[in-house]
């Protein structure tokens, strides 16, 4: 299987105003702490019964430390690539692995089911 991955990590909860607690003499607005996200892999060598590439998805949140304020991006100056970066971080390679896992596991059931539904007498 060739998946490809796929982030979407658009949907964010902010604090309007945050205190760093490193310095407290530093206060920001619209702090991201918490990212919605949703991971999803497309399968481009196997398609379904109408040629679209079969698909899996996890999704979740996950808090952010917020704690120290230092390297602080402004809220109209954030860019999903770093918002990415924050959640692949906050997760850990570990837990990243995991849920890819999940996913192609989800794409190798579609692929190759090992239980089918069906109903009697039909």
């Amino acid at each position: 299987m060739a998946i490809l991955y796929l982030w979407d990590v658009k949907q964010v909860d902010t604090y309007p105003s945050h205190t760093d607690s490193q310095d407290p003499a530093n206060t920001e607005s619209d702090v991201v702490y918490n990212v919605h996200w949703r991971l999803k892999g497309e399968d481009d060598a196997n398609n379904d019964a109408d040629g679209n590439p079969q698909r899996g998805e996890v999704y979740g949140s996950i808090g952010l430390d917020v704690s120290d304020l230092s390297s602080f991006t402004a809220f109209a100056d954030l860019a999903v690539a770093d918002v990415q970066a924050w959640v692949e971080a906050a997760m850990g390679a570990d837990q990243v692995q995991e849920y890819k896992d999940n996913i192609d596991a989800q794409i190798a059931e579609k692929v190759t089911p090992t239980s089918e539904s069906k109903v009697i007498g039909s």
